[in-house]
Parts: structure tokens; sequence; C-alpha cells
């Protein structure tokens, strides 16, 4: 038996920007269908938001995205913030996304396209359990645990 799992992420109104731009920084396919696309009349206000998104690539990154109807404002549902304090991570966010590779160096080109327009929470670099690990929270309010597999 083979589980595949795939993180959903649900946005308020930012669903197609931020698919598009996870598609620009792991490559592979987009795929984008609105509520339009699945019958709601063109005139009624948020036909054109996301109603199933989906980015897959050959690498193995798989993410989806939504727009919660009727939200419009704010970051990502779930929202909060995320920090470091005394060498322990301090959040009130319900889900990051985890990224892994075996090198840095394979990480360090995802965490660069990442980190434009983000809150860096720690800096990708060695840590006592990893070769490299780093926590960001990107423009659209997405935290990301990023390290090198042990």
């Amino acid at each position: 038996m083979t589980i595949q799992t795939t993180t959903h992420l649900n946005f308020r109104g930012d669903a197609r920007a931020a698919l598009e731009f996870y598609q620009s920084v792991f490559g592979g396919h987009l795929v984008v269908n609105t509520y339009g696309d699945f019958g709601m009349p063109a005139e009624v206000p948020g036909s054109d938001k996301v109603v199933f998104g989906l980015v897959a690539a050959e690498n193995g990154f798989r993410v989806m995205g939504y727009d919660v109807p009727g939200l419009t404002d704010g970051p990502i549902v779930g929202g909060g913030s995320t920090r470091r304090e005394n060498g322990t991570t301090v959040t009130d966010q319900a889900v990051f996304v985890s990224l892994s590779a075996d090198t840095l160096e394979e990480l360090q080109g995802h965490w660069d396209a990442l980190a434009v327009g983000a809150v860096v929470v720690e800096p990708l670099a060695a840590s006592a359990w990893s070769a490299g690990f780093g926590m960001l929270t990107d423009r659209f309010g997405v935290t990301w645990s990023i390290s090198v597999s042990a």
C-alpha cells in the first residue's frame, strides 16, 4: 500500500498568486480551477477565486491550495506569527510546511527564492541536528521549516 500526503493551504484570496510563486520556486505542473470553472456564475463575487489548485513537480514537491469562500483579506487561514526566542521556536500557527533534501546545496536555491519578501525566523545554516536548518514565513504567511535530511 502506498500513501501520499500533500499539504493543502487555505488562502484568503491569494491562492493563485501563491501557487504560481511555489511553481516558480520548485518547478512542476500548475493546475488552477476557479469557482467559475465549476459553474459559479461569472457575475458572482469570488467566481474567479481558486477552488482547486495544485503544484506537482518531478522532484517530489506537491502542494495544494484554495481560496476560502468569502475570505478576502489577511494572511493564510490559521496564520499567525512564528519567532525564535531563547533557542526555541515560539508560534501560534497550526501548521508549518517542512521541506528537506539530502544536501544544503539542493535546498539553497529554494531557500533563496522563498526568502524574497519573507520574514526569516531562523537563517539557513548548520545546526546541532542538521547540516542545514532554517525557518521563514513567506510573503503569503506560510511558514517553512527547511532542513538537510539527517
